[in-house]
Parts: structure tokens; sequence; C-alpha cells
């Protein structure tokens, strides 16, 4: 998406950060660069509003549900191991 206006960050950037910026893990900078493009973007700021429901409406109907520990630690292990190879520049799929 893109709205056609110049930004200082990419309207499909934003899009791609949104569920960052709406669980607070962006860094400072990152987190500013979106708040200011939300505040001059309204295309953007429309798709963030419909992102921001869907999450609630997940946490309303899902909130207090915790995975298993074990899975947890599991999936972070993947997580972590998936990362591993992509900065090498790899990519596989288990």
């Amino acid at each position: 998406m893109s709205c056609g206006g110049e930004h200082e960050i990419d309207c499909r950037k934003v899009l791609d950060a949104v569920f960052l910026y709406l669980d607070g893990e962006c860094d400072g900078g990152q987190h500013n660069l979106i708040r200011s493009h939300l505040d001059e973007c309204s295309p953007c700021l429309r798709e963030f509003g419909l992102e921001r429901e869907v999450k609630m409406l997940v946490a309303r109907k899902c909130g207090g549900e915790r995975a298993p520990e074990t899975l947890r630690t599991s999936v972070l292990a993947r997580l972590r191991a998936a990362r591993v190879d992509v900065d090498a520049g790899e990519f596989r799929a288990e």
C-alpha cells in the first residue's frame, strides 16, 4: 500500500512494522518515525486502526490463555535458530 505521498518512511514499511509498534517492540527512533508517519498519512492511520482493532479483539477472546512452557521454549529456540540462518544469508525451513 502506498498513499502516493512523500514520507520520511515508506507506507509499506510502516504497515509491515505496525504489530511491532502496537506491541511496543520498536526502538525509540523507529517508534517516533512510525508515529510521525501515522500522524500525516490517513490511509496508513486507517490501516493501523484496523490492525489495532483486530489485536484488541484477539486479546479479548484469547486473553489469559498461555501456551505451555515447553511449547514456548521450543518456539523461541526455533526462532533463534532461524534468525542465525537468516543472518548467515541462508534460509531453511524444517
